[in-house]
């Protein structure tokens, strides 16, 4: 396939699933006309900023900042207005604090694809990552409901996509990048404080970067080989063979293939990194704090930290006892225990949901909505598989063998693209997972969506290396994991939109008792 042609698929691959995304998050999005898990919080404080109602979160300002302008802007609309509740404090359709959100979540595949093209260059991996995440439900309940786990993922991962395309162009563009990409990581921590982490991967991937660069060009030596092959006229008798050029042309016309964006990270000069990842992250989220502290003065800027810091000290411990879905951080990866965001019965399809009464109290309602945040499984349980095999490839690359081989262990032995790509997928995945290790309060499954979206990518990584192996074994399994994938999305979906499920309908897909 021409180079061409592999475009325009993958465009059009690309237009599809935003197309799914979008499609599927705002089909039916003011079904339920009432308040859903935790929009008991976040829509009414959104309505509190338009009411300039004074209160206290336990979490910086933006998402409920996003949720707010979505509310502003609805009133101006024409329609979405038939269905209307007042739980918000105010008479407010469903579709008013609900639609911006679906608007941003069906985003996260592209930006997902975006930073897998980034990475390697490679349309069929960034095309798998995006459909990969699109075919995720964890992600599609929580940009369908007045909600702001996703908002950290979306400036986390925009923050890093920007990063990536700062490094592939040149100075005068690669500062307004920089700029965005800073920008980007302070509105991740100003939705909730975990939204750093994206920031702490990328840390330690540049540290990483930085160091095996330097290291490499302060031990290299300066044999002839090593000065021809950074002459720019240097051409290997690889490239000559692989040529069809003839010795009457010059060899410098014959193109090298330009580094990747990640293997210019460790480009980054400290003074750089201090500034655009470090200084523009703070005053962004400092920034943030401005309309919320005006309109809620009996707290400083330092104080409300404080009281945050008070608040998420007194949740408690990850027990059943503090709240009956806490899930530590090791039951995540496995999806051990998801959240039921909404459950209720009715006597028959036709009856409206929600409904108050009996029938909801004594559960006997012979047709059940249910909305899980539940991730699909086959997709969760395949990611985590390719992230241990990631690590286990990197281990046994940069450590075990050098060492078997009682060669001097160096940042740069056996140092490719493809253990590049592993290891930023891995580290980012660490930093987005282990510093909930140390938490003691009650946490939650929506809290592993920072970490599980590399695990995705680790996946397509490993699937598209399938798909272009030249083994019909590996190509066979990468499109049964895919299958699987595609299928689980499309067996889970009635409990990602709350769709009508028989009791055996419903047992059906709850295959643990602790899903539910």
């Amino acid at each position: 396939m021409t180079q061409k042609k592999a475009f325009s698929w993958f465009k059009i691959g690309m237009v599809g699933v935003f197309l799914l995304s979008i499609a599927l998050r705002f089909w039916g999005l003011g079904r339920f006309n009432t308040l859903v898990f935790d929009e008991v919080y976040y829509a009414k404080f959104a309505q509190n900023y338009l009411s300039q109602t004074s209160f206290f979160d336990g979490h910086p300002p933006l998402g409920k900042y996003i949720i707010a302008i979505g509310m502003w802007l609805s009133s101006y609309f024409p329609f979405w207005q038939d269905t209307v509740n007042i739980l918000t404090g105010v008479a407010r359709s469903p579709w008013s604090y609900r639609w911006i959100n679906a608007l941003f979540g069906a985003f996260i595949p592209l930006i997902v694809a975006g930073i897998a093209y980034q990475l390697s260059y490679r349309r069929s991996f960034a095309f798998l990552a995006g459909l990969f995440t699109a075919c995720d439900g964890i992600f599609l309940v929580e940009s369908r409901y007045a909600l702001i786990n996703q908002y950290i993922v979306i400036f986390g991962l925009l923050g890093q996509w920007l990063l990536l395309l700062a490094l592939k162009n040149t100075k005068k563009q690669r500062r307004s990048y920089l700029i965005l990409s800073g920008i980007s990581f302070g509105a991740a921590i100003a939705t909730k404080w975990n939204g750093l982490f994206f920031l702490i991967g990328i840390y330690f991937s540049w540290m990483l970067a930085w160091l095996k660069q330097n290291f490499a060009t302060n031990n290299a030596v300066a044999s002839p080989r090593n000065i021809l092959e950074n002459s720019s006229n240097y051409v290997s008798i690889q490239e000559l063979r692989q040529s069809t050029a003839t010795l009457a042309v010059p060899q410098k016309t014959i193109a090298k293939p330009s580094l990747l964006p990640l293997q210019k990270l460790g480009q980054l000069k400290i003074f750089t990194a201090a500034f655009y990842l470090g200084i523009i992250p703070v005053i962004t989220y400092s920034l943030t704090w401005i309309p919320h502290l005006l309109q809620n003065p009996k707290y400083g800027f330092i104080e409300v930290h404080q009281q945050i810091l008070s608040f998420h000290g007194r949740l408690g411990g990850n027990t059943s006892n503090v709240h009956p879905y806490c899930a530590a951080w090791y039951k995540w990866p496995l999806l051990s225990r998801p959240i039921a965001y909404f459950y209720q019965t009715a006597s028959n399809t036709n009856e409206t949901v929600p409904i108050t009464g009996p029938s909801v109290a004594s559960n006997t309602g012979k047709v059940i909505y249910d909305v899980h945040a539940m991730g699909n499984p086959f997709l969760w349980w395949f990611s985590f598989t390719a992230i241990l095999l990631l690590l286990i490839a990197v281990l046994l690359r940069q450590i075990i063998i050098p060492l078997v081989q009682q060669k001097r262990l160096s940042f740069n032995s056996s140092f490719s693209i493809d253990t590049g790509i592993s290891l930023y997928l891995v580290i980012n995945y660490a930093a987005n997972l282990l510093p909930w290790v140390g938490v003691n309060r009650c946490v939650f499954i929506y809290h592993y969506m920072t970490a599980v979206i590399f695990a995705f990518m680790a996946l397509a990584w490993l699937i598209d290396k399938c798909f272009r192996s030249s083994h019909i074994e590996l190509r066979s399994f990468g499109f049964a994991v895919t299958f699987l994938i595609l299928f689980g999305f499309i067996f889970w979906m009635p409990i990602y939109l709350g769709l009508p499920l028989s009791a055996d309908a419903y047992k059906l897909r709850m295959w643990f008792s602790s899903w539910i």
